[in-house]
C-alpha cells in the first residue's frame, strides 16, 4: 500500500505526541504519585527534625510534577492541532481506498477499530481543551469534574490501543501484508533493481 508523505508525517509525530501524553501520564500515576512522594518528603523532613502537616507534603509533592505536566499541556495542544491536520489531510490527500462493503473482514474490522480511535483521540483533545479553559468557559466545577472522568477514561482505552495496534501492525507485517512496517517509513515506494 503507497502511503503519502504527508500522511506518514502525520502518522509518526501523533505516535511521538500520544507516547509522550501517555508517558506523561504514567510518570504523574507512579514515580511523581503525590500520595507516595508525600510520604517520602514528610518522613524525610522529619528525620531532618521538621515537621509538616499532611496537606503540606501533598503541596510538595505536587510541586515536583508541575513541569512534567505543563510538558502534558504542550503536547495536549500539538495533539489537538495534529487532530485538526488529520481532518485536513484526509480532505486534501484522499487515497484509493476500496469501498467499505468490498473489504474482506480483516479490513473492515480495521476501518471501524480506526473509526472508534479517531472519536476516541476527538473525545480526548475535546475534554482536555474543555479542562485548560474550563475558569475562560465559566464551566461549572461539578461538570469539569464530568470532563475530568471522560478524559481518563478515553485515556484507557488509548492506553490499550497503542500495544494492540503495534503488535497488529507486526503481526499483519509478518503474514498477508508483508512490507506494511516499511511502507509507513518509505511510503510504499518499491526500488527498481
Amino acid at each position: 500500500m503507497k502511503y503519502s508523505l504527508s500522511f506518514r508525517v502525520w502518522h509518526w509525530l501523533n505516535a511521538l505526541v500520544i507516547l509522550g501524553l501517555v508517558g506523561t501520564v504514567l510518570l504523574r500515576w507512579t514515580f511523581l504519585s503525590k500520595t507516595d512522594n508525600a510520604e517520602i518528603l514528610a518522613n524525610k523532613l522529619l528525620s531532618m527534625g521538621i515537621t509538616i502537616t499532611h496537606e503540606q507534603a501533598i503541596t510538595l509533592a505536587k510541586s515536583l510534577r508541575v513541569e512534567l505536566w505543563e510538558w502534558h499541556i504542550i503536547l495536549g495542544f500539538i495533539f489537538a492541532a495534529l487532530l485538526l491536520l488529520r481532518a485536513i489531510l484526509e480532505k486534501l490527500d484522499a487515497r484509493n481506498v476500496a469501498p467499505f462493503k468490498e473489504l474482506d473482514l480483516h479490513h473492515k474490522i480495521v476501518q471501524i477499530s480506526y473509526c472508534v480511535l479517531y472519536i476516541v483521540l476527538t473525545t480526548l483533545a475535546v475534554t482536555g481543551l474543555l479542562l485548560y479553559f474550563s475558569k475562560e468557559l465559566s464551566i461549572a466545577k461539578e461538570i469539569v469534574h464530568n470532563i475530568k472522568e471522560l478524559h481518563e477514561l478515553v485515556y484507557y482505552y488509548v492506553a490499550f490501543f497503542i500495544p494492540v495496534h503495534i503488535a497488529g501492525v507486526f503481526f499483519a507485517d509478518a503474514t498477508k501484508e508483508k512490507g506494511l512496517v516499511s511502507d509507513m517509513i518509505n511510503g510504499g515506494v518499491k526500488e527498481k533493481n
